[in-house]
C-alpha cells in the first residue's frame, strides 16, 4: 500500500454531528483538486457521516483507519 501524504489535515475530535462534516466540507473547498486532506475525529457517527458525504460529493476516500477511539480519513478532492 503506497503512502499518502495529506496536503492538510484537521482535528475534529471533541466535536460530534453535525460538526465533523461542516469542517471537512469547509477545509476541501479550500483545498485543490487533488489535495489530500487527513481529518482525525472520535464521534462514531463519523465513520459513516463523513464517508457518505465523500461519496456523495465525488471525492474519494483513499483510507480510513481507526486506532482506538479515533477515526484517521484520509480524503483526495475529486472536483
Amino acid at each position: 500500500m503506497s503512502t499518502v501524504t495529506p496536503t492538510k489535515s484537521i482535528d475534529v475530535r471533541g466535536l460530534y454531528c453535525p460538526e465533523p462534516v461542516f469542517r471537512t466540507k469547509m477545509e476541501i473547498e479550500r483545498l485543490s483538486i487533488g489535495d489530500v486532506l487527513k481529518i482525525v475525529a472520535d464521534d462514531p457517527e463519523s465513520e459513516t457521516d463523513i464517508s457518505r458525504w465523500v461519496n456523495r460529493n465525488g471525492h474519494q476516500l483513499v483510507a480510513l483507519n481507526k486506532n482506538g477511539k479515533d477515526l484517521e480519513f484520509i480524503i483526495k478532492k475529486a472536483k
